[in-house]
């Protein structure tokens, strides 16, 4: 048995659950400004495979999808264990963990939490064994999980955590089919807002996606078997081949009989998130087709021909900024040059700086190089401003190092409106955008200019079309209705009475 606090679903037969409650890594993000990365999810269904294992990298891959928490379940055929903690991916696992998830078949998830606390009980895979047994990972956000959570609870239902995770896990388990899919197909309907999810069953693999396909979902294929992941990058790290995307609306089951594919919802329209083509998927991903590092390419080449501007340099705010500073000092002609350093391990540290090191703030992550931009007029490029703190302070840093001008270009459009689908974003009120125009959150930002990537420059960098996305970040218009009156804060759940056992 591998070392560690039990958790309460371990009482019941045939689950094993193993995590230490620690502190976790949300202390380390707080200054992060930008849109918090959601969650990424994997599952595989492959005998004489180390499941685990396969899935241990998957997850590394992952890892810039959420640094929260981590977890994987794996199933031998009649028990299921799951081993999931606070931390880093290579935190929370060890060999001896990962010998301890014995099975044909495993999921995994690495969390940054979007509705629910960054507490150990709201790790994944979360684990129930009511009528079914199961494990299930999610990435997305349920805009009626309040009236779900609400319905359950008052149907005698106790939870362990409070994420909409644990929710679709309830409803599923729950259920009184007699199969695990019939129940998943009988439950999807009920479910609102954004949800790529898998679930782990004694013999298979389940996988479906919401009918709107806000959320990522991709199908691989390993040797003979299958898989699924949020990014075709974690098929590269375990060799295995992207097949397709999971479609909106689309039941898939990876099991003893191969793939099995149900429609179980009907699929208004897509409205495949842009945003994870601008931030969130790794360069390397493909995305509805298109290489992320491409299209971000492509976001910096028409950014160039939409806003033009005389300067000496191209700088880019790593890593975020990297592949369309590319495109735009390719397009314009002007060098590009490294004049930021970023610290990539500053999330990794516990321990605060203290007020002595505190007025130092941002240099923990960024360091300008005074003999890259003194005296020169630059382009400073980033993908996305939100509440526009740490851009401030960059700007600050590149004129203490001697920049005489600084040109800001956004290669996305204003952020003027939060997500309710599975990104965690300020407020409209904390937005920088939000009831501004350029010009004065340049004034606010201490830069010579700032310009944005229009909408229209941006599906013509994707090659995709507005109507068959979502752009409410950027726009206000949400997909789903009644999405800004059924809205679920990120700690809605935990002020419910009842919400925690």
């Amino acid at each position: 048995m591998v070392a560690g606090n039990l958790d309460r679903a371990a009482r019941s037969p045939g689950a094993r659950v193993f995590g230490r409650r620690q502190m976790g890594p949300d202390e380390q993000l707080r200054e992060r400004e930008g849109p918090r990365d959601e969650c990424g999810v994997f599952g595989v269904y492959a005998p004489g495979h180390d499941v685990a294992r396969l899935a241990y990298f998957a997850l590394y891959a992952l890892q810039h999808r959420g640094q929260e928490s981590a977890g994987i379940a794996a199933s031998d055929g009649g028990e299921i264990t799951t081993v999931r903690d606070l931390g880093l991916v290579s935190q929370v696992f060890t060999d001896d963990k990962l010998r301890a998830l014995v099975g044909k078949a495993a999921i995994g998830h690495v969390r940054y939490s979007t509705t629910g606390s960054p507490h150990w009980e709201n790790a994944q895979p979360v684990w129930r064994s009511d009528h079914h047994r199961l494990a299930l990972a999610h990435n997305g956000n349920l805009t009626n999980a309040v009236a779900l959570h609400e319905r359950l609870v008052a149907e005698g239902v106790s939870f362990a955590g409070t994420s909409d995770s644990e929710i679709i896990a309830a409803l599923i388990s729950r259920h009184p089919a007699d199969a695990v899919s019939d129940a998943v197909a009988a439950v999807v309907p009920e479910l609102e807002g954004a949800f790529s999810t898998v679930v782990l069953t004694t013999d298979a693999v389940i996988a479906f996606r919401d009918p709107y396909g806000l959320r990522p979902l991709a199908l691989g294929r390993i040797g003979e078997h299958w898989c699924v992941a949020s990014e075709s990058c974690a098929f590269d790290i375990i060799g295995a081949e992207l097949v397709r995307e999971v479609e909106p609306g689309e039941m898939i089951v990876l099991g003893p009989k191969g793939l099995q594919s149900q429609r179980v919802a009907a699929s208004p329209r897509r409205a495949f998130c842009v945003f994870e083509h601008i931030y969130f998927a790794r360069p390397d991903s493909i995305l509805e087709g298109v290489r992320t590092q491409v299209a971000r390419r492509r976001m910096g080449e028409i950014l160039w021909r939409e806003a033009p501007v005389e300067a000496d340099l191209v700088v880019a705010v790593p890593d975020s900024g990297n592949a369309a500073a590319v495109g735009f000092a390719k397009a314009s002609g002007i060098p590009r040059d490294e004049g930021l350093i970023k610290n990539r391990y500053v999330a990794r540290t516990f321990i605060e700086p203290g007020q002595e090191l505190r007025r130092h703030g941002l240099r923990m992550k960024f360091n300008p190089l005074r003999e890259v931009v003194n005296g020169k007029r630059l382009v400073v490029i980033d993908d996305s401003i939100v509440r526009g703190n740490t851009t401030r302070q960059i700007v600050g840093m590149l004129r203490d190092a001697g920049a005489r001008e600084i040109h800001l270009r956004i290669s996305s459009p204003p952020i003027r409106h939060p997500c309710h689908y599975g990104i965690d974003m300020s407020t409209r009120e904390e937005m920088i955008a939000h009831g501004r125009e350029p010009a004065e959150i340049a004034r606010e930002l201490g830069c010579d200019s700032l310009a944005y990537l229009s909408l229209e420059g941006l599906y013509e960098a994707i090659g995709g079309l507005r109507s068959e996305h979502c752009d409410a970040c950027f726009t206000g218009e949400y997909p789903i209705a009644d999405t800004e009156r059924r809205k679920v804060g990120k700690y809605a759940l935990e002020e419910l009475p009842m919400a925690r056992r």
